[in-house]
C-alpha cells in the first residue's frame, strides 16, 4: 500500500491518499479536510481516480472537502460510520455553525459499523469503532501494512477533544486502550492532525495513559 499525505485547510487536517502501488490509478481518500482544492490538484496531477472517501468522523474540518470531491469525481462513494452519518447534513452537529458557516452535503453512500472491511482500489481496511471524540468515530487498520489511520481518536502524545457535543473522555480512553493499544506495537499510527507516531510510542509516552 502506498500512503501519500496532504495537510489541508485552516485546521491542518491530515488527508491520506492510499493506492495499490505506483502504477495504480484508483485510490482511496481518508478525510478530505476543510478545503479539498489541494487534494483535487494532487490527484489530478498524478492521474489518480478517487473511488472511495472514508471519513473518520463527522466534524467540519474532516468532511467539508467531500462536496468539492463529489463535484469533481462523480462516481466517488462516501463512507462514514452510521452514528456520525447525520453530521453530513446537520450544520450544528458537524460544528460548521460554530465556525461561521453552515455546511451540509448529500448523505453517505455507505454506512459503516464495527469490524466492517473496506476493500476498494486494491486497499483493504478494517473498521474499528472508536467513540469518544464523536459517537461514530472510527479508525482504519491495515494489518499487512502495519498501519492505522486514527482520525482524531489518538495523536502523538495526546488524544482527541471530548468537549464537543457527543464527546466522552471515558469512551475515548477506553477506545484507545481496547481497540488501538491491542494492535501490534510496531503499528504506524497516522492521526487526523499532527505527526505520525507508533502504538509502542504512545503506550510508553502518551500522558493520557
Amino acid at each position: 500500500m502506498k500512503i501519500e499525505h496532504l495537510t489541508l485547510g485552516a485546521y491542518e487536517t491530515n488527508c491520506y491518499v492510499l493506492s495499490d502501488g505506483d502504477a495504480a490509478r484508483d485510490c482511496l481518500v481518508i478525510d478530505p479536510g476543510l478545503d479539498a482544492g489541494a487534494l483535487i490538484d494532487f490527484v489530478k496531477g498524478r492521474n489518480l481516480n478517487p473511488v472511495v472517501v472514508v471519513l473518520t468522523h463527522g466534524h467540519i474540518d474532516h468532511i467539508a472537502g467531500v462536496a468539492a470531491l463529489r463535484a469533481e469525481f462523480r462516481d466517488v462513494k462516501v463512507h462514514i460510520h452510521e452514528l456520525d452519518a447525520p453530521m453530513l447534513s446537520e450544520p450544528h452537529a458537524n460544528l460548521s455553525v460554530m465556525n461561521g458557516m453552515a455546511f451540509s452535503t448529500e448523505p453517505q453512500d455507505v454506512s459503516l459499523q464495527e469490524r466492517d472491511v473496506i476493500e476498494q482500489a486494491g486497499i483493504k481496511l478494517l473498521v474499528l469503532h472508536t467513540p469518544g471524540h464523536t459517537p461514530g468515530g472510527i479508525c482504519l487498520y491495515s494489518q499487512p501494512d502495519g498501519a492505522a489511520f486514527v482520525g482524531d481518536t489518538l495523536f502523538a502524545d495526546s488524544v482527541g477533544r471530548t468537549d464537543f457535543p457527543g464527546g466522552s473522555m471515558y469512551q475515548l480512553l477506553d477506545s484507545v486502550k481496547d481497540k488501538l493499544f491491542t494492535l501490534p506495537d510496531e503499528t504506524n499510527v497516522y492521526p487526523g492532525h499532527g505527526p505520525p507516531t507508533t502504538i509502542a510510542r504512545e503506550k510508553a509516552h502518551n500522558p493520557f495513559f
